[in-house]
């Protein structure tokens, strides 16, 4: 493999996992004309087309398919590579990724950075606000925050503890809409999850399955800013209740333990110092606020 395949590699796994230039770009946070380029080169150097190109995007032909699993292990040759060197860092200074989702970022882990901020001025925290699971194998984060039942990978997993959840609403929706509803929640609005059906299932077994789903949003601080707009109800995590008063869990409605909260790093990274003091330190800020997290179903 000539030297100049290892640059151009990154547009043709990116492009390949997309399915399109502009994807592809997008994932590597470059230009679509930078990403154009490698390909044509890459397919220059290896004398045959990778990809077929159509309206529908790109899909790899016979060769590409022969190149991808190489270029798959190219990558996490240097992927392990990085994280073993980053492994043996012993300075409590620097930067680390850390992916969190955005219902959480904004109340509950904003000032944790700012405290651990004062703690630690020399480790700078790259935030990731992401609703999607950033793979920690692929590069994709340093340390994430997950809420999940199970964590499979084969990452370093630290389990915290499960959250509780309500069913809940703005005071002004409640007063509003709930003394005209019908049986079952007939003539309420659910503001659920796009293409999850983790939604369907939780209305069909609430206390209103006949309310219709009005909005649906993947991202959850949206979720939340339209239920304090009085748009309708939603299940939220407990601990929103210490941010926003005006929200107000549905009468007759009780909370229930869901998933847990897990803290996931590279295994290769659990010896680095900035990584180890960052888990620590929300490890310990987020065990701090367990009470919150799980309102009523909390015990001491």
């Amino acid at each position: 493999m000539r030297s100049l395949d290892w640059e151009l590699l990154p547009s043709f796994l990116a492009v390949a996992r997309a399915g399109s230039l502009r994807a592809g770009a997008e994932l590597l946070h470059t230009n679509y004309g930078t990403v154009n380029r490698n390909i044509q080169a890459l397919e220059a150097s290896y004398g045959v087309a990778l990809f077929s190109r159509s309206t529908k995007g790109f899909k790899l032909t016979d060769a590409g398919e022969t190149v991808l699993p190489f270029a798959e292990q190219a990558e996490q040759v240097i992927i392990n590579a990085r994280k073993r060197v980053e492994g043996l860092d012993k300075s409590e200074a620097g930067t680390l990724r850390f992916s969190v989702t955005p219902t959480f970022a904004y109340d509950v882990i904003s000032p944790i950075i700012s405290r651990f901020q004062e703690a630690y001025p020399d480790i700078q925290v790259e935030l990731r606000l992401t609703s999607a699971v950033e793979e920690i194998n692929k590069d994709e984060t340093d340390v994430s925050l997950r809420a999940a039942y199970e964590v499979s990978e084969d990452v370093v997993a630290r389990k915290l503890y499960p959250i509780a959840i309500g069913i809940y609403a703005s005071q002004a929706y409640i007063d509003a809409a709930f003394a005209q509803s019908g049986p079952q929640g007939s003539g309420l609005s659910w503001i659920g999850w796009p293409g999850d059906a983790h939604t369907t299932n939780w209305i069909a077994q609430s206390p209103f399955p006949h309310a219709d789903i009005r909005h649906m949003v993947s991202d959850g601080y949206m979720r939340l800013r339209l239920l304090r707009e009085n748009c309708g109800l939603s299940y939220l995590p407990v601990v929103f209740e210490r941010f926003f008063p005006d929200l107000c869990r549905v009468p007759g409605t009780k909370t229930e333990l869901g998933q847990s909260l897990w803290i996931v790093l590279h295994a290769d990274l659990r010896k680095t110092v900035r990584i180890r003091r960052f888990v620590d330190f929300l490890a310990e800020e987020l065990m701090a606020l367990r009470e919150d997290m799980q309102g009523e179903l909390y015990r001491r």
